[in-house]
């Protein structure tokens, strides 16, 4: 059967990061650091839902694999329920590890082509849910395909990847995702590359498995339309070359944009709607490469921002508190001209 996941302590984040670095060396004679996330900290809630949003590059995936412990971090630490879980034993890594799943970005490199649907999902049926007989791990699978959306299920069992659509690929990866029964599945930019048609199904169905099975989902993406669409009562963090700049409750964040970043990302949005999109107002950015210093240093969004002073080259700004869990790391935050979203214009 699936298992109804009860958030079991309201208070203790279920994942904590503190102070979280990851950096990756090259060269051979003298080492070079690419910073990929740099001091994150975060606290994450069963059964929460967090939209993880920046551009590519900026080091979402990177944190994702953090958060499930697939990647350890260069510095800080990752807390499971208040235990750092680089210094948990093989058997409690053992049971962290099944815990916090991913849906990768691409259905297509993430399914064996030379597996069924059925050996695609067999062997995790196997090692969480100990079938007692080849029927009843067939009637497991069923279920899960069912629960999916992949119906009738006997039609898919003997397929293969590649006699699947990628929303059908997709849904199967969270099938296979959702069997050890999770408590929090990361899913790396899930509808990216589904057609336009089918992404509104994969959400949906990945909402329900919060609402049902109490799963919670870091949600990464860059696109903040899919994010609000799914995460709306959530909350959102953005972020920008390896740094979280602005984070607070979804509705909150984008109905008060005030990261001159998450100006910018907004303005050159696509608005369908004609009634607004002949109002928008596109903020300009200047173009110019960070150095390594000033990463490290300053404000990342520094180089870009048409805003910025001497102190945002020199010191990364702490985050300011504007209310209602809204979060930014600006030092012009409550100083920048008013800017409203066109979809608020009157």
């Amino acid at each position: 059967m699936l298992a109804i996941r009860v958030k079991e302590s309201a208070e203790m984040p279920f994942i904590e990061l503190q102070n979280v670095t990851k950096y990756f060396e090259r060269g051979i004679m003298k080492k070079v650091r690419n910073y990929a996330v740099i001091d994150v900290s975060m606290k994450i809630y069963e059964g929460q839902i967090i939209a993880l949003v920046g551009e590519s590059g900026c080091g979402k995936t990177t944190l994702g694999k953090i958060i499930a412990g697939i990647i350890k971090p260069s510095e800080g630490r990752v807390l499971w329920l208040g235990k750092d879980i680089w210094k948990l034993g093989k058997k409690e890594f053992k049971e962290f590890r099944p815990l916090i799943q991913i849906v990768h970005q691409d259905p297509y490199a993430s399914l064996n082509p030379a597996r069924t649907v059925y050996q695609t999902l067999a062997p995790v049926v196997k090692k969480y849910k100990n079938p007692r007989s080849k029927r009843e791990l067939r009637k497991i699978i069923i279920q899960y395909l069912e629960y999916v959306g992949l119906t009738p299920p006997s039609y898919f069992l003997n397929k293969y990847p590649h006699h699947l659509s990628g929303g059908m690929r997709q849904r199967l990866s969270i099938a296979r995702a959702i069997i050890p029964s999770p408590k929090f599945i990361v899913a790396d930019e899930p509808v990216s590359m589904i057609d336009m048609s089918l992404r509104l199904s994969v959400l949906k169905l990945m909402e329900r498995l919060n609402k049902e099975l109490g799963i919670g989902f870091i949600y990464i993406s860059h696109d903040v339309a899919t994010a609000r669409y799914f995460a709306g009562k959530a909350l959102l963090a953005l972020m920008y070359l390896g740094r979280i700049v602005e984070k607070g409750p979804m509705d909150v964040v984008l109905k008060n944009p005030l990261h001159p970043y998450l100006r910018a990302i907004l303005s050159a949005s696509p608005i369908p709607d004609p009634k607004f999109a002949g109002k928008k107002r596109r903020i300009e950015l200047k173009s110019a490469e960070v150095s390594m210093d000033i990463l490290l240093r300053g404000c990342p969004f520094s180089h870009r921002c048409p805003f910025a002073v001497k102190k945002c080259f020199e010191k990364n700004p702490p985050f300011k508190d504007f209310g209602n869990g809204h979060m930014v790391a600006c030092y012009l935050a409550d100083e920048l001209p008013e800017w409203v979203p066109p979809w608020r214009e009157g």
